[in-house]
């Protein structure tokens, strides 16, 4: 995500002409959610994906067209069962995409600043303008600088913001109608509908323990978009030319790193605990088990285990929160040495976070992918594979 909205920006400050394609509904099995977006520069370079490769071609074509007449486009993509492998979703999902030509003044380095930074930023996109002076396809940005762009109706303008800001802060994306349920009412825009792409703080990834077992770790979860923080007391160990992916490589006891840092702990941030010494261990534990961690997991083979909680209930720490410790930490992957040991970790941390059963999905009935939507909408029963749709159009 990161990537492609960097090279958005690098693309209009070299003048490249190019349009963004991003996803405004999905349903079903579809591979990505609403707010994610690709880009199509005039020459035929490609940035991102709105799917799992089955319509970007076709997206390529809308973009194409869309630099020719300079007109917004959406469209609709599913699938028929006699015709799944023609342009469409054989993976069942259906998707709505919205294309725009991105010109000079649309904040996009802005939406790249932001997420370069960790700080949150929410993209407002007007899909179609109804009755009022805006125009399909502008944009501003809400952050923490305050707003940038312009839908072409400062009244628009205001309430578009007051809705992003409320949509930022509870992380969701999606459609809305200013007129209507859950709307930002404006006089005189009766019938528009915009989109929030919304860009909170990333997640945050504490690692402590500067082993060779947390290098993998941190490289791994900043690809995968997390905050990452390496903690050690050993200053040898607790270096930046160690962890080049971490974003913080702090030397500190861990324990108390985390006492000096507990208003930057939140349900998002997960916590792996590999320093493998009880005297570590066992004080960061009762701290980090007390906190609002989402996901607080250590390092240890099963003895280590059931030594760790023998000194923890000693320590006071209550049966709750014994229950919330992932150890030994990770899922059963099998795998072996400190790469696969990181991968095993992140799945965790992901099914978790996403509310996934850890299973193979050979064995699960429920659809592969959940799509997070603002809005609920009816899902057709049918879609065909590929449907003209006007911007307005709720499939």
């Amino acid at each position: 995500m990161r990537q492609v909205w960097e090279q958005a920006a690098a693309w209009q400050r070299s003048g490249t002409r190019f349009a963004m394609a991003t996803v405004v509904r999905a349903w079903s099995s579809a591979p990505h959610g609403v707010g994610t977006s690709m880009i199509v520069a005039e020459d035929g370079r490609v940035a991102g994906a709105v799917s799992g490769g089955c319509v970007e071609a076709a997206v390529c074509d809308m973009a194409a067209e869309v630099l020719r007449n300079g007109v917004p486009a959406a469209e609709s993509f599913g699938v028929v069962d006699e015709d799944a492998f023609a342009v469409g979703m054989p993976c069942g999902g259906t998707i709505e995409v919205f294309v725009r030509e991105i010109g000079a003044g649309t904040p996009v380095a802005e939406v790249a600043d932001a997420l370069g930074t960790g700080a949150p930023v929410a993209l407002v996109t007007l899909l179609r303008a109804g009755g009022g002076t805006g125009r399909a396809g502008e944009s501003l940005a809400v952050g923490l600088g305050g707003v940038s762009g312009s839908l072409g109706s400062a009244e628009l303008d205001r309430a578009a913001a007051s809705a992003a800001r409320d949509l930022l802060a509870s992380g969701r994306s999606g459609t809305l109608a200013p007129d209507g349920p859950g709307g930002c009412a404006a006089d005189g825009d009766a019938g528009a509908e915009l989109l929030v792409q919304s860009f909170g703080r990333p997640p945050q990834l504490v690692i402590f323990g500067a082993n060779d077992f947390a290098r993998p770790l941190a490289d791994l979860g900043a690809r995968l978009g997390h905050q990452v923080t390496v903690c050690d007391a050993r200053p040898v160990f607790a270096t930046a030319e160690r962890f080049p992916a971490a974003h913080e490589v702090v030397v500190d006891w861990p324990h108390r790193w985390f006492g000096r840092h507990g208003d930057r702990i939140t349900a998002s941030t997960a916590v792996c605990v590999l320093t493998h010494d009880a005297k570590f261990d066992v004080p960061l534990l009762e701290v980090a088990l007390r906190s609002p961690a989402g996901y607080v997991g250590a390092m240890g083979s099963r003895r280590t285990h059931e030594d760790r909680l023998e000194r923890l209930r000693r320590a006071g720490v209550g049966a709750h929160e014994l229950a919330r410790l992932r150890s030994p930490i990770g899922l059963d992957l099998s795998g072996r040495g400190p790469e696969e040991t990181a991968l095993s970790i992140l799945a965790e941390i992901t099914a978790l976070r996403r509310g996934g059963s850890g299973r193979p999905l050979v064995e699960l009935e429920r659809p592969i992918h959940t799509p997070e939507t603002l809005v609920p909408t009816h899902v057709p029963a049918r879609v065909p594979a590929r449907v003209p749709a006007h911007v307005s159009a709720h499939v």
